[in-house]
């Protein structure tokens, strides 16, 4: 057999667990079966230690059969006497207790045989309780040295050939339903035995010099290692692979970018950034001076700059990206900032328009000499003013654009597209961003920002495909936020208290926000919830929707005070006028969505409460609660959920509770949402496109690919040398998920 022969060869007579395999796992041939690697592995020497048994979990132990015993009885539904027998196991925990029905006594004793009092085994069940007793409920078991079952549809499995495979470890896979890992060992084991053709991707020269096992050794190694030091070889050799092969296409990918070239930005026609940082009435952070440099660096290369500017919330990454900004229009370009929302759009539209003064009334009566003109561009804009905007845009007279997705239509020129700055890059696609960038007449500098990166970007930037600068000093006059998790599920009477809590910082003078998922009724506001899709199968019960709480705070905890409503359902003039209301202190309580989750900066903001907070991710959370704190009083962050203890929700919640370090909860996040596609477009980490690798747990080996990759391209840029390496990058190259990698 080779590894594209039919998986039917492999499985004989046993047409159900063959397509259980082919329609439940997605495996067609013998090679599918080889890669299909287990989760864990379990020691059959040893029994299982069971901590505390969850009743309605599905659970496999390791266990020694205490009693076994044969007992008749009369079927209820056919009136014939039937057998059952009922095995009892111990483990390091629990013993528990499982019923095996046989309808012929033969049968039945056949099963006693095999299940000898003695014996150890694998059982595998639903766990319930009866009669205050733990039990395995539709069990099946096999039993390492326990002979055949009577049949393949039987209690048990046949036995013999497992247990004489087996070396100390057995493999458990990941499964579907009516299939077993044992069903699996089986028949890997078989298929090791007569496959041929499979090949090695490293020669031996390779081999040697990172120190891997050979394909063949690697397989046998993770379907029936003798010991944990061979699970972690096999498993090295095949994350190495994964890792080198991706590292292979992004260095190929970007020294096909490099050679397409990008215009150095320089400066020299204008002097807007000299005039620009001359007027500054405060002094740059260490950190803003040393990034500045940094990517002042880059934008001087004939290549394009690929920067992620990581920074805390407030940490003043839109003035590094500003003056960044600057130096592209001084050299004779423009730069455009992409943001997500109509309102950060508008909201960093007026504080770029108010910090350049003069310097942004270009071709107008009291413009500076060096003037740009700074334009706006969204989708609510009237007729005329979206006319104006792209000739602007057009012919060069906006060094400076600003805008939404409305940047994004196709009847968009730009004169002289130099830099795109994403904002909040989470909140936009790769092909999103490809439409922006795709707009220059040369690969234009890219500099995307974010508090906390998403687990996509995380991915990206340890594969080295983005270059990632840190911002971590924050600038004077911020304040420490205290953030709390009010776990309503055990402490429902805090509700109360959250808005007691609210009333007393409205009585100091001071500003809150509070967040809902919902606006009103079923309606969310597009694309809020960025939580793991995990949370999707807990109760159903109603969220908190932004009028419905208005009006009930209104109504009655907070009656007396200012409250207002905000979402993204309002017209435009409509959510400019209360956030204008809001930042002159004239409401006091501001009832919103997520619209408020960036660039909206009222320094008399002191305290969120964000009400059901397990339905936001964490880099929603992270920067919901930037929005307090930021007029140097002590910023207040309430999180209000109903998550049970020990749910993924609850655990991000309390991650979000313990740090405000971005880096580290953008760890969490990655951990509970995985990496993303990183050579595709899905953002969502669901759908990895890694199949062995994880970047957190593999962070060293993916570098070291790095740099192995570049080596190997240094010495043989076509690989001649390694023709199974170079046709795994060609394949990877030629999908159509390359189309998404070149614009990501």
């Amino acid at each position: 057999m080779t590894p594209d022969t039919p998986i039917a060869a492999v499985f004989g007579k046993s047409v159900k667990k063959r397509k259980a395999v082919e329609e439940g796992l997605g495996l067609a041939t013998v090679g599918d079966l080889l890669w299909y690697f287990p989760r864990r592995y379990v020691r059959t020497s040893e029994l299982s230690e069971v901590a505390t048994p969850v009743e309605g979990e599905l659970l496999s132990v390791v266990g020694e059969i205490t009693s076994s015993e044969v007992k008749q009885f009369v079927n209820r539904r056919t009136q014939r006497m039937s057998h059952r027998l009922e095995v009892r196991v111990r483990t390091q925990g629990p013993e528990f207790t499982m019923t095996f029905f046989l309808p012929y006594k033969g049968m039945a004793e056949a099963e006693q045989r095999r299940m000898a009092v003695g014996s150890r085994g694998m059982f595998t069940g639903k766990v319930q309780v009866f009669n205050r007793s733990w039990q395995l409920a539709q069990p099946h078991s096999v039993v390492f040295g326990g002979g055949e079952a009577p049949d393949e549809d039987g209690a048990g499995s046949s036995d013999e050939a497992l247990a004489a495979s087996l070396k100390g470890l057995m493999p458990v896979y990941p499964l579907t339903a009516k299939l077993y890992s044992w069903d699996l060992q089986k028949t890997i084991q078989f298929a090791l035995e007569v496959v041929t053709g499979v090949e090695d991707v490293f020669p031996e020269h390779l081999l040697a010099r990172y120190d891997l096992l050979d394909v063949m050794t690697a397989l046998r190694w993770i379907h029936g290692p003798d010991d944990h030091s061979q699970v972690t070889r096999a498993q090295q050799r095949f994350r190495f692979t994964e890792a080198l092969v991706l590292q292979l296409v992004l260095a190929r990918r970007r020294a096909a970018l490099r050679a397409q070239g990008a215009q150095a930005r320089t400066g020299g026609v204008r002097e807007l950034l000299a005039t620009f940082d001359a007027r500054l009435p405060f002094e740059l952070t260490a950190g803003q001076r040393e990034v500045g440099k940094v990517i002042e660096a880059d934008l001087a290369q004939p290549h394009p700059m690929n920067r992620l500017l990581q920074g805390e919330v407030g940490s003043g990454k839109t003035l590094v990206a500003l003056r960044a900004m600057l130096r592209v229009v001084d050299s004779g370009g423009q730069a455009v900032l992409l943001a997500p929302t109509e309102v950060l759009a508008q909201q960093h539209h007026r504080s770029i328009t108010a910090m350049l003064g003069d310097l942004a009334a270009g071709g107008m009566l009291g413009g500076a000499e060096d003037a740009t003109r700074v334009t706006l561009l969204t989708g609510s804009m009237g007729k005329a003013q979206r006319q104006a905007a792209m000739l602007d845009i057009a012919t060069g007279d906006a060094g400076i654009v600003v805008g939404t997705h409305a940047l994004l239509e196709g009847n968009v020129t730009f004169f002289d597209l130099g830099l795109v700055v994403v904002d909040e890059q989470h909140r936009f696609g790769v092909e999103q961003r490809a439409a922006l960038t795709d707009k220059a007449a040369t690969p234009p500098h890219v500099l995307v920002m974010t508090a906390t990166p998403i687990p996509r970007t995380v991915a990206m930037t340890v594969f080295g495909d983005l270059e990632t600068s840190v911002l971590r000093e924050l600038p004077a006059g911020r304040a420490p936020i205290s953030s709390h998790v009010a776990p309503l599920s055990e402490q429902p009477h805090w509700e109360q208290r959250v808005w007691q809590r609210v009333a007393e910082e409205v009585a100091k003078g001071h500003q809150v926000y509070v967040v809902c998922p919902r606006i009103a009724g079923d309606e969310l506001e597009a694309g809020e919830s960025d939580a793991p899709r995990e949370d999707d199968r807990a109760p159903r019960r109603p969220l908190a929707a932004v009028e419905e709480v208005a009006a009930m705070l209104a109504q009655g905890p907070l009656s007396g005070v200012s409250v207002e409503a905000l979402h993204g359902r309002l017209a435009p003039d409509a959510k400019e006028q209360v956030m204008r209301r809001f930042a002159a202190g004239e409401v006091d309580v501001l009832v919103s969505t997520t619209v408020i989750e960036v660039g909206v900066d009222v320094a008399n903001a002191t305290m969120m409460v964000i009400l059901d907070a397990d339905r936001f991710g964490v880099s929603q959370l992270h920067q919901l609660r930037g929005r307090v704190g930021r007029g140097g009083l002590p910023g207040l962050c309430l999180l209000v959920s109903h998550a049970e203890t020990g749910s993924e929700a609850r655990e991000r919640l309390e991650a979000v509770a313990a740090t405000t370090d971005g880096f580290e909860l953008s760890r969490v996040d990655l951990e509970q949402r995985r990496e993303g596609d990183v050579l595709g477009k899905n953002q969502s980490g669901f759908r990895s496109s890694l199949e062995n690798l994880r970047v957190l747990r593999d962070e060293k080996t993916i570098v070291a690919a790095r740099e192995a990759a570049d080596a190997l391209l240094d010495e043989d840029p076509d690989l001649t040398s390694a023709p199974g390496l170079a046709r795994l990058v060609a394949e990877i190259e030629d999908s159509s998920r390359s189309d998404y990698m070149e614009k990501a």
